[in-house]
């Protein structure tokens, strides 16, 4: 695994919680309903909706709103009808950056995001543009502070891991997407909490950006994690550390 960190975007994420907490709530339920639209309200049943849920719970969403968002996606209520897209394009410096879209309207949320890669230097792609340079795997990311390498690396790769490794503050575990559920189970059953559980678009290689191409990057994730229809932003990039420090 190319020496990327999502455990900083996941701590970036985190960070911004208090901030946007209404906003993040919106995207977090927005998963929920269409997770339980397209493979109906139970989650021990629908694996996709029990991911959204768990991601959900880990940011405080209130039970009313995850309850409600699956009772619209299940036609309970009356709902909104999102898609889920995918746009690709390139940020400053050649990053290759993918999007993870739920929208009502493609339109809107196509020149929103073609705007805000042309304002740090980029621009929006077509479909494959960027995808080929990424790998789609469960991430799975831990504190070391609560279990030791070896005893995490047995579990881990008893359950069907491809990799473990220790990246910046935390362990990174990577594995098949048709895995996660078993490796999520085995860190479970031996009480190995995670900072942060779910499938994700890993690089395969990375960017190392300058000073103000890391600026750059960091303004273009900001302004596309700020916009309702986006879920996750996957990129890679390498950003310097005075910038993040910054």
């Amino acid at each position: 695994m190319a020496g990327h960190s999502h455990s900083a975007n996941i701590a970036h994420r985190k960070g911004l919680v208090d901030a946007k907490r209404g906003k993040l709530f919106s995207k977090l339920c927005r998963a929920i309903y269409v997770a339980a639209r397209n493979g109906g309200g139970d989650p021990d049943s629908n694996l996709k909706l029990r991911y959204a849920i768990d991601k959900a719970r880990s940011f405080s969403c209130p039970k009313d709103n995850i309850e409600r968002s699956i009772k619209k996606g299940t036609g309970e209520i009356g709902a909104e009808n999102y898609e889920e897209v995918i746009y690709e394009g390139y940020g400053p410096g050649g990053v290759a950056v993918m999007c993870e879209v739920l929208t009502d309207n493609r339109n809107r949320t196509a020149g929103e995001l073609r705007k805000a890669f042309e304002v740090c230097g980029g621009n929006l792609g077509a479909s494959g543009c960027v995808s080929y340079l990424f790998n789609y795997k469960g991430l799975f990311v831990i504190d070391p502070k609560i279990v030791p390498e070896d005893r995490l690396m047995e579990v881990v790769l008893e359950a069907g891991a491809d990799d473990l490794q220790h990246v910046d503050e935390y362990y990174e575990v990577t594995c098949d997407p048709k895995a996660f559920e078993t490796v999520r189970k085995a860190l479970e059953s031996h009480r190995i909490a995670t900072e942060s559980a779910e499938t994700s678009y890993i690089p395969t290689t990375t960017i190392d950006l300058d000073v103000e191409n890391g600026k750059r990057m960091l303004k273009l994730r900001e302004i596309l994690e700020e916009n309702e229809d986006v879920q996750n932003v996957y990129a890679n990039d390498n950003i310097p550390e005075e910038v993040t420090a910054g």
